[in-house]
């Protein structure tokens, strides 16, 4: 299956610029389970600013 861009996905808040895997949810998905971590949307703005993408920082911000 072919991993296509989405223009103007609204669930991509990646904020990260170098990215190429930005709005190609599938990649993202693949690249970030690779190295057990969470995409950017699983983040809150706040969140996600701190380029964090550990699962435990996901279970800390879930907590407040």
């Amino acid at each position: 299956m072919e991993c296509k861009m989405e223009k103007g996905n609204p669930y991509c808040n990646c904020t990260y610029e170098p990215c190429s895997r930005k709005s190609k949810c599938c990649e993202c998905l693949h690249y970030h389970r690779q190295k057990d971590q969470l995409p950017a949307c699983f983040f809150g703005a706040e969140a996600e600013r701190t380029y964090d993408r550990s699962i435990d920082y996901f279970i800390k911000m879930r907590m407040k």
